[in-house]
């Protein structure tokens, strides 16, 4: 008997499921694409070190390997949804995945850091255009209570590929080398592919709206410009020539996105929905817990590795007190949500994240052990287990529905927007920091020794092997000593510099969203912001 071609319904599944047939297979496709991508996004960060040492990279080159990924996806998510409700769903879904699966391919065989950071951006846009198109899969596929458990099965995949993402990174490149964390994405790849070429059906939106393409090219290239521009400037220098011209190139560039989105008769973005202070308080609440909390899962690992001396996997293993409360905790948030306003879980999420921040930082700063460091890192898990969910829930409550896909890819954009600003300024001061020490412990060792600027990228990337060539044995032990506790002081500063962002996050969130509108069960219909 054929399956039936319907989408889901709120009714039970024969034998009791309450999915089955073509439309588990569509949820096994969208939630394994959504799986991939964040695993591919967290699992890179504990290999940082091995790809520093293997392709003799400095900390600019490592912080593109997360940066060029993250900020392609940033730049194209919006559009690329566009792209799926204008010429098909499936079809932009199958594009993606072949796309992505393609440039890990190139990432894995990648001979240095150029073309490993080119084929990241390549991923970046395949994720983009996949992720996209999957959640519009879903919401098509599945409709009433079918739709909510959907997308929590979703949700679910999603924690656990955080979750997996350190562990199975150090576990991959202790054991077959950081190139097969890329690699590993070709056997997932070819089986999606076969899985959604045969469960997905197509569909498009027929009133979708024309490709802003404008819009897309002046927020990625001006995006790109202020993040090349700081990410360059621990080489170059803050007051360089090169970095002012970069950063104000990337202004300009984004302030004209800006005047684009405001003349348009149909923008990308509709700027009106800032004038709503809950909006605008969850935007940066969104901001504020990417800058602080998530992108901890790419400096915990090169903290763990450096300061430690952590091979891959352990240190991967040891993310588990950081990784696992975003699995859990987000459990914890929704039972709450039913008692509290969503104003204070996002100000509580924040608080939290600032307080495991600066505990870890007064860790970290008087050299403790990793159980105590253990401690910090999971109360700042713990806030960011209560952001996770409900920055974006909070952001939707007071957006009219037929504006909903719109809100969506803004929060997804800022997520992403804030992870790449926070990683790159976030790594500024952790260069600046570690230098200023690094060069005050050698004034007494005499000549002979790297340059400063070679020695400090070095240690900073976790190519500490490569810093201390050629020196003899014992300058090299007493350099070793100087680079741990110079990075040690330098992540210090890094996790203060978080906090810092945690805690204007949440006092905007406090001043700017509305009890009322985030009380449990309210029912505000929202205002047309037409």
């Amino acid at each position: 008997m054929n399956e039936p071609a319907t989408t889901a319904t709120a009714g039970m599944a024969p034998g009791g499921r309450w999915v089955s047939g073509r439309a588990a297979r569509v949820l096994l496709c969208v939630s394994g694409v959504s799986f991939m991508i964040m695993l591919d996004a967290n699992v890179v960060a504990v290999s940082l070190p091995a790809i520093a040492r293997s392709l003799g990279s400095t900390f600019s080159d490592i912080e593109w390997v997360v940066s060029a990924y993250i900020l392609a996806f940033a730049a194209c998510l919006m559009p690329m949804g566009a792209l799926a409700d204008r010429f098909g769903r499936r079809r932009l879904l199958l594009l993606g995945l072949a796309l992505f699966t393609f440039a890990s391919l190139l990432c894995g065989v990648a001979p240095g850091a150029a073309s490993l950071n080119a084929a990241r951006a390549l991923q970046g846009v395949g994720a983009a255009l996949q992720l996209s198109a999957a959640l519009a899969v879903l919401g098509h596929e599945f409709r009433g209570a079918a739709r909510a458990r959907a997308f929590a099965f979703w949700g679910s995949v999603m924690g656990i590929a955080v979750a997996l993402g350190p562990l199975a990174g150090g576990a991959i490149t202790s054991s077959i080398g950081w190139r097969w964390v890329f690699f590993i994405n070709l056997p997932i790849g070819a089986a999606l592919l076969l899985l959604g070429a045969s469960a997905v059906e197509e569909s498009r939106d027929p009133h979708a709206q024309r490709i802003d393409l404008a819009g897309m090219v002046l927020f990625g290239s001006g995006l790109f410009s202020v993040i090349w521009g700081m990410i360059d400037a621990n080489v170059d220098g803050w007051g360089g020539q090169a970095t002012l011209s970069r950063l104000a190139v990337g202004a300009a560039l984004l302030v004209a996105y800006v005047v684009v989105e405001l003349v348009q008769a149909r923008p990308m973005v509709d700027f009106a929905l800032f004038r709503r202070r809950t909006f605008l308080g969850s935007s940066i609440a969104m901001l504020g817990y990417a800058a602080s909390a998530q992108v901890m899962l790419t400096y915990l690992p090169l903290y763990l590795q450096n300061a430690f001396g952590f091979g891959a996997a352990a240190a991967g293993l040891r993310m588990m007190p950081f990784a696992l409360p975003l699995f859990i905790v987000p459990r914890v948030a929704a039972a709450l949500a039913g008692r509290v306003s969503g104003r204070s879980l996002l100000t509580a999420g924040l608080l939290v994240t600032a307080a495991g921040n600066a505990l870890t930082a007064w860790l970290v700063a008087n050299q403790a052990g990793y159980l105590a460091v253990a401690l910090g890192m999971a109360l700042t898990g713990c806030g960011a287990g209560l952001l996770n969910g409900e920055t974006a829930k909070v952001s939707m409550s007071v957006i009219p529905p037929e504006r909903g896909g719109m809100a969506s890819g803004i929060g997804a954009t800022l997520r992403f927007t804030g992870l790449v600003v926070g990683i790159t300024a976030l790594g500024a001061l952790l260069v600046d920091r570690t230098r200023g020490h690094v060069a005050a412990s050698l004034s007494g060792l005499g000549t002979g020794l790297p340059p400063l600027h070679a020695l400090v990228s070095r240690i900073v990337a976790g190519d500490l092997s490569g810093a201390l060539a050629g020196l003899p044995p014992s300058t090299a032990q007493h350099l070793q000593h100087i680079a741990r506790d110079s990075f040690a002081a330098g992540f210090s500063t890094v996790l203060l510099g978080a906090a810092g962002i945690a805690l204007v996050a949440a006092l905007a969130s406090w001043l700017l969203v509305s009890a009322a509108e985030t009380a449990p069960h309210a029912h505000i219909p929202p205002r047309s912001s037409s």
